[in-house]
């Protein structure tokens, strides 16, 4: 029996590939010289993606008549058209639990990175002025007595809420429905949910729904005092509008994992004292990327050994079994 053919569109991790390759017979479009061509002498045979950051769209689904599957390296798929996939048949996964440790973390690393200003206070020290200047300034921010406010209460916000405890803040969030099983305080609009606190932290999801959620209204809700922390999709802020709130004074710091057009950073906000910019490392440890690059390896050969998926998205439930597996 043939192994059923796989598209690569984009680099990925090698132990993906290494898992993949015993299974597959792996098409790895980034390698040709002429990528159009490639995919034109391959795609009546493709019946599955492997992908990491890179678009899977309307046009490439309909470019490949016997598809049945596109595993995304990551838990936001907001590159995959999954709606459309949807109404193809087309399976989507994702690859979420294995990172919410590892990106819960880091987000309460980076806001308190950006509250008590670690990043300025570390290069007053490597540039030898605390020897020539004397001591780092006082920071104008603490967490002592700051609320939380989470955008986006999945696996990774409730994550984050439950360490955010532990430093003795309050929890409020904001979801498309109050939750049941928390005991948190809901707000029904991000706007209500931003003039409770004053440290707001990002965990939604890309896609139109969330594109520039967060702009000038939000922020002057957010306050002088205020502290924005981004460890979701960078397309849920309006950037302009936050470089232009941080140098007014509007709010007080920033701290940004994610970027609208990623790894372009607006100079805009390079240029300023008061954001502390990562560049995308949230789940970016060995161990957690290795996880997630199991679980892309996993769901496909479920897939096509007995037609299931350990985590499917939403918008494509997994029947009770393929009819196609296994062909």
């Amino acid at each position: 029996m043939s192994r059923p053919d796989i598209l690569v569109p984009a680099p990925m991790r090698e132990m993906i590939l290494d898992g993949l390759a015993p299974h597959f017979t792996l098409h790895r479009l980034y390698e040709a010289e002429d990528r159009d061509a490639m995919l034109a002498a391959v795609a009546d045979r493709i019946r599955g993606i492997a992908i990491s950051f890179r678009p899977v769209d309307k046009a490439l689904v309909d470019r490949l008549p016997k598809l049945e599957i596109v595993a995304n390296f990551g838990v936001g798929y907001d590159n995959v058209d999954a709606a459309y996939c949807g109404t193809k048949g087309v399976i989507v996964t994702n690859t979420p639990d294995v990172l919410t440790d590892e990106v819960a973390d880091t987000a309460i690393a980076l806001m308190i990175m950006t509250v008590r200003e670690l990043p300025a206070a570390e290069r007053w020290l490597r540039e030898g002025r605390w020897k020539s200047q004397g001591p780092f300034p006082l920071t104008r921010g603490t967490l002592r007595g700051r609320t939380l406010g989470i955008l986006g209460l999945g696996r990774i916000g409730k994550a984050i809420a439950t360490r955010a405890e532990a430093f003795g803040m309050a929890i409020h969030y904001h979801n498309r429905s109050r939750q049941a099983d928390v005991p948190y305080t809901y707000h029904p609009s991000l706007v209500s949910l931003a003039e409770a606190v004053d440290t707001l932290m990002l965990v939604a999801p890309g896609g139109e729904e969330t594109r520039h959620m967060v702009g000038e209204r939000v922020l002057e809700a957010l306050g002088p005092e205020g502290v924005l922390i981004n460890i979701g999709r960078g397309s849920v802020v309006n950037e302009a509008a936050l470089a232009a709130a941080l140098r007014q004074g509007t709010i007080l710091a920033a701290g940004l994992d994610v970027f609208e057009n990623e790894p372009q950073v607006p100079q805009a906000l390079l240029d300023l004292p008061n954001a502390v910019l990562l560049p995308h490392v949230g789940s970016a440890s060995v161990a957690t990327r290795n996880a997630m690059g199991q679980l892309v390896v996993d769901n496909l050969v479920g897939w096509f050994r007995d037609g299931r998926v350990l985590t499917p998205v939403a918008e494509t439930p997994v029947p009770a079994m393929s009819p196609r597996h296994g062909a």
